[in-house]
């Protein structure tokens, strides 16, 4: 049997990111969950189609929209399942055991949210995010996000729209997410900025 799940990728000039991201999935590779990494391509004019190239990566391509990005390499992939995640964000050791165990619930799930640095303003914006997540039901994209593909087809599929789509898909999947006892790290730049 195929591994079940597929990881999409949305990028734009991710080149540098992007290497750190694919390392933290072998977990998954070797525990025989991931199937396929798919990146879903904005117009990046660095060197991310090399390092897609490199991984071993499926490449989409088009406009420059998270929302579409993701629907577009959800289309290209294969898997009952599917894990939408951010270029500058890596899965902490041990996500792999809990993502397998979570595919038993056939609900949606998310990950804590920790920053790869930043002191005392990271920790608590994350631990703010964290809060967020766990009463509001509205983890952001950078946490990651496990679902069956049955599920995001119930719900309308992913809205093509260039930022928040995390929160849209969040507010349709309300009910339905489970915090997941793993953390996804992700880069604090987008966030200083």
């Amino acid at each position: 049997m195929r591994a079940p799940l597929s990881v999409i990728i949305p990028t734009l000039d991710a080149a540098e990111a992007l290497p750190g991201c694919a390392a933290a999935l072998f977990e998954g590779l070797e525990a025989g969950l991931v199937r396929e990494v798919v990146i879903s391509d904005g117009g990046s004019t660095d060197a991310t189609r090399a390092v897609a190239g490199d991984l071993g990566a499926l490449w989409v391509e088009g406009p420059a929209s998270r929302g579409g990005q993701i629907r577009r390499g959800i289309a290209a992939s294969e898997g009952e399942w599917l894990l939408l995640l951010h270029a500058d964000t890596q899965l902490a050791p041990g996500w792999a055991d809990v993502a397998l165990r979570h595919l038993a619930t056939g609900e949606a799930g998310y990950f804590r949210l920790s920053f790869a640095r930043g002191g005392w303003r990271a920790r608590t914006v994350a631990g703010w995010a964290n809060v967020r997540s766990r009463y509001a039901g509205l983890p952001y994209g950078d946490q990651g996000l496990i679902l069956p593909r049955r599920l995001l087809d119930e719900v309308g599929g992913v809205p093509d729209q260039p930022l928040m789509e995390d929160v849209a898909l969040a507010l349709a999947l309300r009910g339905r997410l489970r915090a997941l006892d793993a953390v996804a790290v992700t880069s604090p730049d987008r966030y200083e900025t």
